[in-house]
């Protein structure tokens, strides 16, 4: 397959008076062109901060310390990409690339909405900064991927401010302006938090629609299982700061590998059988480390069930082979 991306060895260090935080260590993986990869795992893990860094928007004091990221435009028409180390290259070609090629939805679209200016006049922004149109044509562009992201009433809601949409508008708004310049790439980092159950649903089908429309390759990023499993082909578990499992959706939620995907699937309620048999909500102990001192070893040996020692302990442990597709991070399997 074809990839549209290769993320090798990432890392991002934020330097403190109180020691190096490791927000992203040696982070490893692809992504087909044209397909879902989900990243998983709970808050501070380095998800965010992996997103950021392919679009390098780390802020200061962080940097990105290690790594490539190999990414693979194609022009229409054309069967052969041009490959380029985003890391490699400089800051104006990396600005033609955002939202041009590589567009991100964040996290939070009430603080990721400018709220002086309208929502039509914040997508028309998006697609005049990279392509030459004039104001008429970008109102015209603005109203059709209005009404691709289905927002009702476009032809008003383009002169509304985000502060008179509900949070589901706002999201459809945030996820035009990704879209505006229709990227090749499409970054979404939490877009269903905050939502409510059926809106999440509606946002989840949207992507899914668009994904094919626009013939886009996507990453979710998310700490819920059952957002990721809607809609990814692949799956990458993080914890601490690492990758500690990869693979393909269907094979990583039936038969998890690495004991912290495993706690992960287990601590998701599931409803019960029978009046009787009320489910057990099961739960993973210990807390996360502090990612400004991560252990040589596994940092996940505290709290695993089946940690061996020093085995987990005395050497950094690599992503293993463990069939088609999977890796793991996990002694058990070398």
């Amino acid at each position: 397959m074809e990839l549209i991306l290769e993320v090798r060895n990432l890392s991002v260090r934020f330097p403190s008076e109180a020691g190096t935080v490791n927000a992203v260590d040696s982070v490893s993986f692809s992504l087909p062109r044209g397909r879902t990869l989900g990243i998983v795992g709970e808050s501070g893990c380095g998800k965010s901060m992996t997103a950021l860094a392919i679009l390098r928007l780390i802020q200061h004091p962080g940097v990105i310390s290690a790594g490539e990221i190999w990414y693979s435009s194609r022009n229409s028409g054309s069967t052969k990409g041009r490959n380029r180390n985003l890391l490699a290259i400089s800051e104006p070609e990396m600005r033609q690339l955002r939202g041009a090629e590589i567009a991100m939805i964040f996290q939070e679209p009430m603080t990721a909405l400018n709220p002086v200016f309208t929502i039509g006049d914040q997508i028309r922004e998006a697609i005049q900064a990279h392509e030459k149109i004039s104001r008429q044509e970008a109102l015209g562009r603005t109203l059709e991927i209005m009404q691709a992201v289905s927002i009702p009433l476009p032809e008003r809601r383009i002169d509304e401010y985000p502060h008179q949409l509900s949070g589901g508008l706002r999201q459809r708004a945030m996820i035009a302006m990704a879209l505006a310049s229709r990227p090749k790439l499409l970054i979404a980092d939490e877009p269903t938090t905050a939502l409510d159950v059926t809106i999440q649903m509606q946002i989840l089908e949207l992507l899914r629609r668009l994904k094919e429309e626009f013939h886009l390759s996507l990453i979710l990023i998310s700490h819920d299982l059952g957002v990721v499993a809607e809609v990814a082909d692949y799956v990458a578990i993080m914890y601490a700061a690492k990758i500690v499992e990869f693979g393909p959706a269907s094979d990583l939620f039936r038969v998890p590998l690495h004991p912290y995907s495993e706690g992960l699937l287990k601590s998701v309620p599931k409803l019960a059988t029978s009046e009787v048999s009320l489910p057990r909500l099961e739960s993973i102990p210990g807390t996360v480390p502090d990612l400004r001192q991560l252990p040589i070893g596994c940092a996940f040996q505290p709290r695993c069930k089946d940690e061996m020692g020093l085995r987990c302990s005395e050497a950094p442990i690599p992503l293993i082979s463990a069939g088609p597709e999977r890796q793991v991070r996990c002694v058990k399997y070398a």
